[in-house]
């Protein structure tokens, strides 16, 4: 059977999902009164809340005899690692734009990778039934974008058409005809090319992504580059070290629509995904006993960020939250290591302690989102950078960052970045009154700052993040310059008691919040922290005032979102992570405790 794979790129509402769904139909995947209640792509509650694909899926469709294989690709830098070796899987890529928005920063970094890799681009223009839709400009942009992303005279050549994927049509004209996808069907088999087939060759693939399933053990997904695989086949799997294990291809999947099927054999250029083995990881190559040497891969990129996750041992811990201890913390934990290789976890001497380093704080934040929906109850610590020492010089990671800006906020971003150690790279107007500016700057500057970009750029710059390669340290960075306001009572916070506050500096927490000693409540407006009691309240007098009592009125106090909490706290300070709450507090919860480990750090 003829093959295509593609890869689908897309900004975050832009109709992705819908159009896929619409795919699906008109190829006859589902049946016309078949109830298909979950979206094929973002399948996962975190993607659907924040509006980022995390995981990479894969779907297919069958046209006029020839099967499609939709990939759908991750678009944040942090899944970088995911990106380039899912792009390696297909042979062209659908970049999906919205009609009124244009191209948008999450489709860039996914773009430039495909660009890169040579793949020649679709651009879809979705929505071109909206008031405000602009088709148009927006074809311009996607070549102003691609030809910012240094793409080549072929891929500049890109086809066109424009769609509205809830009504299942695409033309190669906005005013349509407006009668089914046939269009986008016949585009791609015409535009993108089938997998080169060697099936003389002796069977390999290369292992892309690796999931848990509870009924076949560890899958690996990838395309089959040579040959052809069989059910119940002897195989291996190899790196550059050698083999890494036998096993024999016990299940073999592929995709039929959103589902997938079991399969006696799969040849070159299909994707598939295979269960049986037990240390075969993502970027081995799994191959027949012939083959000696690996497939190519793309280098995993190795982790430049850590987190100690501990268990909660604050007062009120066990109160919402059903998995509090650390056997079953740890084991969750290695659970995520084996499906996603850019996580590596440690177990600390205390045993109640694990180090996790991974890419960056957007994955380590949506592990601990994940892992609090679940029901766990866990302490994290501040992110720290993992720091090299070769030579007897101490080395630190630096990453690529690549800012978006409108021309005015320029100014503001050099200056921030150079007090963050960050070394400017470049500089270029891209048209629009948008300045594009490359830094070269440690990741340890980097931890917290994207709020305060996004403030500083009134909301409208884009940050790109690339690991760039280990540098020699580049000297202190300047942290938070104000203290906390520490609790030193336990119980419920009074309104009273944090309105008389007020002046000391913002509030973390409401009135009736349950506190307890050591934790924080707020920001002091000074640079030491301070003890304070949330629990005062007002002492009833039996002298009536002829004027009644003033009421208490009490500024909104200042919600962080979990990466912002962990962005805050400083080296002493932990956050605690609850199925309900999230809370600073100290790590050492005691004020003696802090006293004497103050006095013996100064020492």
């Amino acid at each position: 059977m003829e093959l295509r794979n593609i890869a689908i790129i897309a900004h975050v509402d832009h109709g992705k999902t819908t159009l896929v769904d619409a795919m699906l139909r008109q190829s006859g995947t589902f049946r016309e009164n078949q109830q298909v209640a979950e979206r094929v792509m973002d399948s996962n509650d975190l993607e659907k809340e924040r509006g980022i694909t995390i995981l990479a899926k894969c779907t297919s469709v069958d046209w006029k005899g020839v099967r499609i294989n939709i990939v759908d690709t991750p678009g944040h830098a942090d899944f970088g690692g995911e990106v380039e070796r899912i792009l390696s899987m297909v042979d062209g890529v659908v970049v999906l734009v919205d009609a009124a928005e244009g191209p948008m920063p999450q489709t860039k970094f996914v773009t430039g990778k495909a660009l890169g890799l040579g793949l020649k681009p679709i651009v879809v223009v979705n929505k071109v039934d909206r008031g405000d839709a602009r088709p148009h400009e927006v074809h311009d942009e996607c070549f102003d974008l691609f030809a910012a992303l240094d793409a080549n005279d072929e891929q500049l050549d890109f086809p066109t058409l424009f769609a509205v994927g809830r009504d299942g049509w695409a033309a190669e004209a906005p005013e349509g005809p407006k009668d089914s996808l046939e269009p986008l069907f016949d585009l791609i088999l015409k535009h993108v090319p089938a997998p080169n087939h060697d099936l003389d060759a002796p069977f390999s693939m290369l292992a892309t992504t690796l999931e848990a399933d509870p009924y076949l053990g560890r899958i690996l997904t990838g395309r089959i580059e040579t040959g052809i695989l069989k059910l119940n086949m002897p195989v291996k799997g190899i790196n550059r070290d050698g083999v890494v294990e036998q096993f024999r291809a016990s299940k073999i999947l592929s995709f039929r629509g959103i589902e997938r099927v079991p399969v006696d054999q799969a040849e070159a250029g299909d994707i598939v995904c295979l269960a049986g083995m037990t240390k075969v990881t993502v970027a081995d190559t799994i191959c027949a006993a012939e083959v000696t040497e690996p497939l190519k891969a793309q280098p995993i990129d190795p982790p430049t960020l850590a987190m100690i996750f501990s268990v909660n041992d604050s007062p009120l811990a066990g109160t919402e939250g059903d998995k509090v201890t650390s056997r079953v913390i740890g084991a969750r934990l290695f659970r995520e290591a084996e499906s996603n290789v850019a996580i590596r976890i440690t177990e600390q001497d205390s045993k109640d302690a694990f180090e996790v380093a991974g890419r960056g704080e957007l994955q380590l934040g949506v592990l601990i989102e994940t892992m609090r929906r679940e029901g766990f109850e866990l302490s994290v610590s501040r992110p720290r950078v993992l720091f090299k020492t070769e030579d007897g010089q101490r080395l630190e990671p630096i990453e690529e960052v690549f800012v978006d800006v409108d021309e005015e906020f320029s100014g503001v971003v050099v200056e921030k970045m150079t007090i963050r150690k960050a070394e400017l790279t470049g500089m270029r107007p891209t048209g629009g009154g948008k300045t594009r500016i490359t830094f070269l700057a440690p990741s340890r500057g980097l931890i917290g700052y994207h709020g305060e970009f996004l403030t500083d750029t009134r909301g409208t710059g884009l940050m790109n993040r690339v690991y760039h390669g280990y540098a020699p340290y580049k000297g202190a960075i300047e942290g938070r310059r104000n203290g906390v306001l520490i609790s030193n009572a336990s119980g419920e916070a009074v309104a009273y008691a944090l309105w008389n506050l007020e002046d000391r500096g913002p509030m973390f927490i409401n009135p009736q919040v349950k506190v307890y000693e050591g934790m924080i409540i707020g920001e002091h407006s000074r640079g030491n922290d301070l003890e304070v009691n949330p629990l005062k309240a007002k002492q009833l007098t039996n002298i009536r005032a002829s004027g009644k009592d003033e009421a208490v009125r009490l500024t909104p106090p200042r919600k962080m979102s979990l990466e912002q909490a962990i962005a805050y706290i400083q080296d002493d300070e932990l956050v605690e992570v609850t199925p309900k709450s999230i809370r600073l507090r100290k790590r050492l919860r005691d004020p003696n405790d802090r006293k004497k480990a103050s006095r013996s750090a100064e020492e």
